[in-house]
């Protein structure tokens, strides 16, 4: 006699809970600390049918002194141990901090427990138990947080890879909820897939055609190189963006040119677009409905191309054609196709509360919200002392203060705001100043003096 179905979804979780008795052990129990600002639930798997098999970790930051919260950013992980562990880091990320202040948001980072070898797809399709996951932390953060309006706030969802089927599947199960989506690398499926029969399909709703969407991937994914193991990401983007914008979705495509499936530099993109959606779609309270996102100033390009244009003198089909929202995004999108290298006329705020106990400082700073953060020049008695760190790094883009993983989020451990001052002589008194540098080289203006 064979099985039933209901038998064998059973035999399934139970076989998927077993193999996630490896991902209770490290590197999925080191966290950073979540003491406020920072906020953590963590939920185990669940066997209940439609339920989510895999073991996950939410961390939030909220922004000091905020009042009502607008809004929650989430950066979503791929799929695999090593991004899934990247997950633990991503709500302390100083740059996309410096967003979600702006807007009075949440920063949230899931952290799902996959082992390496397991299905992705039983977290990454949200119908798989991750999206009720997501809206239940909501709640459960809200209450731990003092926040309970984060249970209904719109969101702004970023994704990586299997987090962009996550983050798009979103987009078209709770329209009305998102205010903008980024897909790096990964879309969800509309259509169904000869060579991945398993993956189910999505189905688009008018309501989803108003949320602004970039489909961003590396151009050795599909576009220039046609082989390898990352060259189905852009025919699935093309196929995505091309449903979408054929309706009249506002969708757009932003190929970089330097990558494959690592993020690159892609944040200084991702960033800005979605602080112009948030812009323009968050309501004053946090609440819903979203603003609807203006059209009247949208300009369009060949999505694999260089050049955009205002919409009126777009000479090709509109419904065709990259959808931008504005003058100041295309001209960003145009650097970003070319070389990544987006320019930002402005220095980053000067770094705050300098502390000086002996020969420790520690200090407080806010990434520039266009370009992040590099570094910081310490100086000492007017004269330069040192860099922190001695040497940015980050091996998939500018270098950066905090460094970065494959996903997109600082290494393990934090790089903290602290320098010491091994050359200072006992007894003799300093005075001292640090200097923000952002990832185009600008400086900020000292910090207020500090002595011991």
């Amino acid at each position: 006699m064979k099985p039933t179905s209901a038998v064998c979804r059973i035999a399934v979780i139970l076989v998927a809970l077993s193999a996630t008795a490896s991902a209770q052990q490290p590197p999925y129990d080191v966290f950073p600390p979540a003491e406020p600002p920072y906020y953590r639930v963590r939920y185990e798997a669940s066997a209940q049918p439609g339920g989510l098999i895999y073991p996950v970790s939410y961390t939030i930051w909220i922004p000091q002194d905020v009042k009502s919260l607008r809004g929650v950013i989430v950066h979503q992980h791929g799929c695999g141990e090593g991004s899934c562990r990247s997950g633990l880091t991503g709500a302390y990320d100083l740059h996309w901090q410096a967003l979600a202040k702006k807007h009075d948001c949440a920063l949230l980072a899931p952290a799902y427990e996959q082992p390496e070898k397991a299905d992705c797809q039983m977290w990454c399709d949200p119908r798989n138990g991750s999206g009720a996951a997501f809206q239940k932390c909501l709640v459960d953060l809200g209450a731990q947080s003092g926040h309970p309006e984060l249970a209904t706030v719109p969101w702004a969802l970023w994704g990586h890879s299997g987090g962009g089927h996550w983050a798009g599947g979103m987009v078209l199960l709770h329209p009305e909820r998102v205010a903008a989506a980024w897909l790096r690398s990964g879309v969800p499926l509309l259509k169904p897939n000869p060579e991945r029969p398993a993956i189910k399909t999505h189905t688009v709703r008018d309501a989803a055609l108003k949320v602004p969407v970039m489909c961003n991937l590396g151009t050795k994914e599909g576009v220039t190189v046609k082989g390898g193991r990352f060259a189905g990401v852009w025919p699935a983007n093309e196929a995505f963006f091309s449903e979408l914008r054929s309706k009249g979705g506002l969708i757009s495509v932003a190929i970089d040119p330097l990558t494959s499936h690592e993020c690159g530099n892609q944040r200084y993109f991702a960033i800005p677009w979605l602080n112009a959606c948030l812009c323009a779609r968050l309501p004053a309270a946090g609440t819903v409905p979203l603003n609807d996102m203006p059209n009247d100033a949208a300009w369009l390009a060949d999505p694999t191309g260089f050049e955009a244009v205002p919409a009126a003198k777009y000479a090709g089909d509109p419904l065709t054609a990259a959808w931008l929202p504005s003058e100041s995004i295309a001209r960003v999108w145009m650097q970003y196709v070319q070389d990544t290298a987006v320019s930002d006329p402005t220095p980053p705020p000067a770094p705050t509360n300098l502390r000086v106990s002996g020969n420790e400082l520690s200090w407080e700073a806010e990434a520039d919200l266009e370009s992040g953060l590099a570094g910081f020049i310490i100086e000492r008695d007017g004269q330069f002392l040192g860099n922190v760190p001695e040497q940015a790094g980050n091996a998939f883009g500018r270098p950066v203060f905090q460094n970065l993983q494959y996903s997109d989020t600082p290494t393990q451990p934090l790089v903290p705001l602290r320098f010491t001052d091994t050359q200072a002589e006992p007894g003799t008194k300093h005075t001292y100043r640090v200097i923000a540098v952002n990832t185009v080289g600008s400086k900020s203006r000292p910090s207020a003096e500090a002595v011991p």
